[in-house]
């Protein structure tokens, strides 16, 4: 809204994130897409094709936390880029691996396509920290959400039509293209902070102290860690995991992380089941029935920045903001899963699913910006270890889950249960988060 002289960059930034991160979700889901196919193919049996998935897993674990601290000390820039690069080059693999007939070689290049996608969100959350002034913050962390969560969409309303064009290699190498096509643009599109746009003539003056003054972070700000703890890299030193982990909005943050993943991982998961088995839909056939409450949570997810962001503006304590949409975020889906499991007809049941994930959306404009206004400059190390929680909920949930089915065969037990841990969520938040700065 200033003059006509200043630039809007970072708006740019912000859409390539959304990008990177719209295929970073659609290369994890072409497998549950392409699975199938691959089954016939390679003789596996379900158990066989449940390791194919959740190998993808093991190496989403290792890396957000590494990925977090790297990127607050060399930044999310070159991070993400690597990250993007790595990922798309073991989706171009996986195929190649599959048909290989060598379950180990398939097993490592997913574990390895996971290592480079979990660095995604810990890069994002460094880079909007650095590239959003405060007021813009909850709408730019909402809308690289949003491309994230319409990647599930895009991958699993794309592949069907890539399997039949290209084959089972079709999918996997048209979207590990766009990856490294990506890797390129951003090469040349972005730095680790405004300043060095501003150095290539992107960023205007006027654009830039409106970033810089808007609270976001600066190098000047990133440099200070180096005084308190000893240098190591430029960009601060060593990151105080044991005093960031003796505060109660930290664990927050940790348990806000975990239990949203506990239910996404079970509702992407499962989910299609589900349908087939409870509701008695042919859901190969209806894919947009599955891709529906994706689609819906994007929407939501951009609609809950906006609404944070007006409320803040509105004067509304960051803490009641925060409070409030994650509250939203937490006991919407424990209502929403209860209701499914008195559902009778397909419609109710879609219906109770869609407004279960559409507002799980709400979390992206509580916990997720949360890390931002606890620690401004450990955004990396902090959503690293959130995001390490979260990766450890959706293996356990993911395999728990199926052991409750095997077991007792019981849908409810895995909804009730699922219910009970968003439940929990609520209460610990609500209990312990806060909006104001507590590591300078």
């Amino acid at each position: 809204s200033s003059s006509s002289s200043s630039s809007s960059y970072r708006f740019v930034v912000v859409a390539l994130i959304a990008l990177a991160l719209l295929l970073c979700n659609a290369d994890r889901v072409i497998m549950s897409v392409v699975g199938l196919p691959l089954a016939n193919l390679n003789g596996w049996s379900p158990s066989v094709v449940g390791l194919v998935q959740s190998s993808f897993l093991w190496g989403y674990a290792l890396t957000p936390l590494v990925g977090g601290v790297l990127a607050d000390k060399i930044g999310g820039d070159a991070v993400l880029m690597y990250g993007i690069t790595l990922w798309s080059l073991a989706t171009i693999a996986t195929p190649f691996a599959a048909t290989s007939a060598s379950l180990p070689l398939l097993l490592l290049t997913r574990a390895v396509m996971g290592l480079g996608e979990g660095v995604a969100l810990p890069c994002m959350n460094n880079l909007v920290a650095r590239w959003a002034p405060t007021r813009e913050r909850s709408r730019a962390v909402s809308v690289c959400m949003g491309g994230f969560q319409s990647g599930s969409m895009v991958g699993l309303l794309a592949a069907p039509h890539m399997l039949r064009v290209g084959g089972v290699h079709g999918p996997f190498v048209a979207f590990g293209a766009l990856g490294l096509t990506w890797a390129v643009a951003w090469r040349f599109a972005a730095s680790a902070y405004p300043r060095g746009s501003r150095r290539e003539g992107r960023v205007s003056d006027a654009e830039l102290s409106l970033i810089e003054d808007g609270g976001a972070v600066t190098e000047e700000k990133q440099w200070q860690q180096s005084e308190e703890g000893g240098t190591n890299g430029k960009g601060g030193g060593k990151v105080p995991f044991r005093l960031l982990l003796s505060k109660m909005p930290t664990w927050a943050c940790v348990v806000a992380n975990f239990v949203n993943n506990w239910g996404y991982f079970i509702l992407l998961a499962w989910m299609p089941l589900y349908f087939r088995e409870v509701v008695g839909l042919d859901l190969a056939s209806a894919s947009y029935f599955s891709a529906l409450p994706w689609a819906t949570m994007a929407v939501v997810g951009v609609c809950a920045g906006a609404l944070a962001d007006w409320m803040i503006a509105r004067g509304v304590s960051t803490t009641t903001t925060r409070k409030l949409i994650q509250g939203v975020g937490f006991l919407g889906p424990a209502a929403a899963l209860v209701a499914l499991t008195f559902t009778s007809t397909p419609a109710q049941a879609l219906t109770a699913l869609t407004v279960a994930i559409g507002c799980t959306a709400f979390t992206q404009a509580g916990f997720l910006v949360n890390f931002q206004e606890i620690g401004p400059r450990y955004v990396g190390a902090l959503h690293g270890m959130a995001n390490t929680a979260g990766s450890a909920a959706g293996i356990v949930g993911t395999y728990g889950a199926g052991l409750i089915l095997g077991k007792t065969g019981s849908w409810s037990a895995v909804l009730l249960i699922t219910a009970g841990v968003y439940a929990f969520g609520a209460v610990f938040w609500l209990a312990f988060s806060t909006g104001e700065r507590v590591f300078d």
